[in-house]
């Protein structure tokens, strides 16, 4: 462990974080350098990990009127770490995102555990807040159908072309948003292309279905597209050339949201729950959908059946030899 410490690079992180002691940046510089090659996480992934870590170092360094060190972080108690999750209460944290921080925090203490750089199990021993149960929010069909044809009626605006085609990827083919604006030109779904590699979280690969009005979508895109691009570099691009914000089409679905009376829940990644949630209620195996969406275990594909309750008392009440 010490020798990843070593060999990690503590110089890209030192303007990003609060001021730590050397030793201890080296060993956050080695948790990224984790992250990112052996998790194989994205790196937004990575950012938010990062995040919750932050702000705790940020607090002890406050709280210790110094750079925070190792032996800082060996010397964790509960009652100092209930100390700090009082504080993100009080900056206005709900228990969702004080849970997910405690989440990495556990990951962050026990990677320092099995490599062998400290010994501290407190945030284990900690309990979490207790977080309502949610389930996806998903359109319904018309609605859904509604989001995916605004761009449509546009036949020359590149820039409606281009959000019909990401919005197309996600309800058509149950894409994350990053999925879809990370694709290269190259692995463009173009007429003919029915199937498409995606690599996800985990750099974990499946196969999606491609539907011909996605795939004739993304080609339109790409005719009006007035900037060049490069085989392999990402083919969905901003109003200046660049690489596509994810943030542009979180507010075309904003718009989207006022100009077709859809509710707050009406998000990008909404479309993937749609996605899955229309599959399901079609009469789709849920193995299949786990597959589709690239989930590593069944049970976070399992959330759909409880949207689709009712389709599911129905199939009970009308097959079951006792109904």
């Amino acid at each position: 462990m010490l020798a990843d410490a070593a060999r990690a690079d503590a110089s890209d992180l030192a303007g990003e974080w609060p001021p730590l002691a050397d030793a201890l940046l080296r060993l956050v510089a080695a948790w990224h350098e984790h992250l990112r090659h052996d998790r194989g996480l994205a790196d937004a992934s990575i950012e938010a990990y990062g995040r919750d870590l932050r702000q705790l170092l940020d607090w002890l360094n406050g709280r210790h009127e110094r750079p925070t060190d190792v032996t800082d972080l060996v010397a964790l108690d509960a009652k100092t770490v209930r100390a700090f999750l009082v504080s993100r209460r009080r900056a206005g944290l709900e228990s969702r995102s004080i849970a997910r921080a405690m989440s990495s925090l556990r990951m962050f203490f026990r990677w320092l555990e099995e490599t062998g750089a400290l010994k501290n199990r407190t945030f284990r021993l900690v309990q979490s807040p207790k977080v309502p149960h949610s389930v996806p929010k998903p359109l319904t069909i018309d609605r859904a159908a509604a989001v995916v044809d605004g761009g449509m009626a546009a036949d020359l605006d590149w820039i409606a072309a281009r959000d019909t085609a990401v919005l197309l990827l996600l309800y058509g083919s149950g894409l994350r948003l990053s999925e879809a604006l990370g694709l290269t030109l190259r692995e463009a779904p173009t007429p003919g292309k029915d199937v498409l590699i995606v690599t996800g979280k985990g750099d974990k690969q499946r196969m999606v279905p491609i539907l011909p009005v996605t795939q004739a979508a993304v080609a339109r895109y790409l005719s009006l597209c007035p900037y060049a691009l490069d085989d392999d570099e990402p083919m969905f691009r901003g109003a200046k050339g660049g690489p596509l914000d994810p943030r542009r089409i979180q507010l075309a679905m904003e718009r989207m949201r006022a100009g077709l009376g859809l509710p707050e829940t009406a998000t990008p990644h909404a479309l993937r729950h749609s996605f899955a949630t229309h599959l399901l209620s079609s009469g789709a195996d849920l193995r299949q959908i786990q597959e589709l969406l690239g989930h590593a275990s069944l049970s976070t594909t399992q959330l759909y059946t409880e949207v689709d309750r009712e389709r599911l008392l129905r199939a009970h009440e009308m097959f079951h030899p006792r109904a």
